[in-house]
């Protein structure tokens, strides 16, 4: 008998190799995330409006200077500290003698507080402070309350709407110099 040598090549079937990736290109897809950046995540300022200057008499304007030393000129007078700037920025709001080199009434009453591109952060805040905590303690005395007990109330309440009744709370911030 004659044998013959036959060899078959083995050969995997090819066909279904498209089939199959395709359907891990269709999964690879669908599972991955893609990444979008976005940028930074802020609530930009609405675009400026032209506004109106309002002209504010100098009477009205409560200035208070901090210098790069941390020094105060409050209204043109030099100051090492801000000792009884509070009780000051509350007797020019209030005018209670209706003297003329202060405002003319707490609603046109303004307090500017400027700085020096070298004053600290600790000398603005420290100042910004007295200023609020002078009219927290304005507020305060309408109610018959004390500042941390005003502070405490929420802006809904009866005594906190008629403690600031015609007393804004003008704070100027002007850009530092």
């Amino acid at each position: 008998m004659i044998q013959k040598n036959r060899s078959i090549a083995q050969m995997a079937n090819s066909g279904s190799m498209a089939d199959i990736a395709f359907l891990l290109l269709i999964f690879f897809m669908l599972t991955t995330t893609i990444v979008n950046d976005e940028g930074i995540d802020l609530l930009l300022p609405p675009k400026r409006m032209e506004k109106e200057d309002i002209p504010i008499k100098e009477r009205n304007l409560f200035k208070i200077l901090v210098n790069s030393e941390d020094e105060l000129l409050v209204e043109d007078q030099p100051r090492s500290s801000a000792y009884n700037l509070r009780e000051e920025i509350k007797e020019f709001i209030l005018n209670p003698n209706n003297l003329n080199e202060l405002s003319e009434s707490p609603v046109k009453s303004v307090v500017s507080i400027k700085t020096n591109r070298g004053s600290s952060q600790d000398a603005f805040i420290r100042v910004l402070d007295e200023a609020k905590a002078a009219y927290f303690e304005i507020y305060a005395k309408r109610v018959g309350l004390t500042s941390v007990e005003f502070r405490s109330l929420p802006s809904n309440d009866p005594k906190y709407k008629k403690a600031r009744l015609g007393i804004p709370m003008n704070i100027s911030i002007a850009e530092p110099f």
